[in-house]
């Protein structure tokens, strides 16, 4: 429900004409101080990243080696926009985001008089009671130039934390809309978290908990109400970590997956308001490890969230994209205190599309492999550092049953210790989950008929 913030008015195209506001506006954001690891963390002061993510799923047996995905990310982003705008607009630096709206971080009374005085209307209010914080969306009027009322939010109250409501996106399907519907077998719910000897994140897509490799699984849903919407994309991600079958098996089916689908097949899906939503149902069910295999530009909204869980001794594992060597770097994966990981092929080879920098702390099996797929076949090859970063997740989730900052380092630390070394670039402390991989060779073709 829209709720008109109620402080003394102020006349927008005034104030906006009084501002001189350009096009491309909009500075890097500044990075948050985070609690050491005791482990080198990604540089703080990082540039905006650019871009989507969207890794490559491909029958099984019909390649052995997948394409890189650097084309990939532009043709996305143009078809989001395309197909989507009465939903999505472009930010000033071409970055998707929910149109006409702007994400407040438990504002203040100079930041709503602000926004009130621009004619803005509180859309929806997150509480994150795992964090002791909220974020209100606040809706944008329809004559009004979006970037031009953020700048005049952020001009009005300096000490606050205004941003757009930038889409993330890791999905194989992008913001899963125009998707088809997945067969009503997929809604099963699993069993009950209860009795699983430790936990996981994951905030993704839908999993489809009726595949046959979750069968025996544990696991706890959050999002899209009571609606299961399954998605390639964290289906294959789910898997890698907790699934298990007579010709596959995760990293760890022994845990609980808390599992939290961010997209919902909308086309908004993927916000930053509802990753926020996400990581504050973690952190409340004390999930302490959490993979985001997801990607976008830098965000203070975002920014916030991952420092506040950071503080409270979670371990944040995201991948860092597929943009290539050159290419900007990619959040959450950038944050300070967040692990970021590459991937590899079978060979120790970094895939030549995964991101570079000092954003990488490990790198994971994330090409020749195969993961669960919704519908038929029931496999499929998986490509890209989406597929690794779950990997490194399961690993560390059996160190970490619990948010402890200390314990964090500790974890971290005994997995560099394992990590193999590599005269590879940019794998970070090395190389560590090869045992981990399916291989396409191993899955009997005659099972997917």
């Amino acid at each position: 429900m829209k709720t008109k913030i109620t402080f003394r008015a102020r006349s927008l195209g005034r104030t906006l004409l009084a501002l001189t506001i350009a096009a491309s506006a909009g500075a890097a954001n500044a990075q948050l101080g985070l609690p050491s690891l005791n482990l080198r963390v990604p540089q703080a002061g990082l540039p905006l990243g650019g871009g989507l993510l969207r890794d490559s799923l491909s029958p099984l047996g019909r390649l052995r080696d997948l394409p890189d995905l650097r084309a990939v990310r532009l043709e996305h982003i143009n078809s989001l926009l395309r197909r989507h705008r009465t939903v999505i607009e472009a930010d000033p630096r071409g970055e998707p985001m929910v149109r006409r709206e702007i994400l407040a971080w438990s504002p203040t009374a100079a930041g709503l008089a602000a926004a009130q005085a621009g004619g803005l209307v509180v859309l929806r209010e997150t509480r994150l009671d795992g964090l002791e914080e909220s974020v209100l969306v606040l809706g944008v009027p329809q004559q009004a130039d979006t970037a031009r009322v953020l700048e005049l939010l952020r001009a009005s109250d300096p000490d606050g934390s205004y941003d757009f409501n930038h889409i993330y996106t890791g999905s194989a399907n992008g913001s899963g809309a125009g998707k088809a519907a997945m067969p009503a077998t997929a809604a099963a719910e699993p069993a009950s978290a209860a009795g699983g000897a430790f936990s996981v994140g994951l905030v993704d897509s839908g999993v489809d908990t009726g595949h046959d490799v979750f069968r025996d699984a544990r696991i706890r849903r959050w999002g899209c109400g009571d609606v299961l919407r399954p998605d390639p994309h964290g289906t294959a991600v789910a898997a890698l970590m907790v699934g298990q079958s007579r010709q596959f098996r995760g990293v760890a089916p022994q845990a609980t997956l808390f599992a939290a689908d961010i997209y919902c097949d909308s086309p908004s899906g993927g916000s930053a308001d509802k990753i926020a939503g996400a990581l504050a149902w973690l952190s409340r069910e004390q999930v302490a490890v959490i993979n985001l295999s997801i990607v976008g530009p830098a965000n203070q909204t975002l920014e916030r969230v991952v420092a506040a869980m950071v503080r409270r001794g979670h371990l944040l594992v995201a991948a860092v994209g597929n943009d290539g060597p050159a290419a900007a770097p990619l959040y959450p994966a950038s944050y300070p205190g967040v692990v970021g990981v590459s991937a590899v092929d079978k060979r120790n080879r970094v895939l030549p599309e995964a991101g570079r920098g000092r954003q990488v702390m490990f790198a994971a099996p994330g090409n020749q492999m195969v993961s669960a797929a919704p519908g038929e076949p029931p496999f499929r090859q998986v490509r890209g550092t989406s597929f690794a970063a779950p990997i490194v997740a399961a690993m560390l989730a059996q160190a970490l049953p619990r948010p402890d900052k200390a314990q964090a380092g500790v974890a971290l630390a005994g997995l560099a210790k394992q990590a193999a070394k590599s005269a590879a670039a940019d794998s970070g402390y090395g190389i560590v989950g090869q045992a981990f991989r399916v291989d396409p060779d191993r899955v009997d073709p005659a099972s997917l008929r």
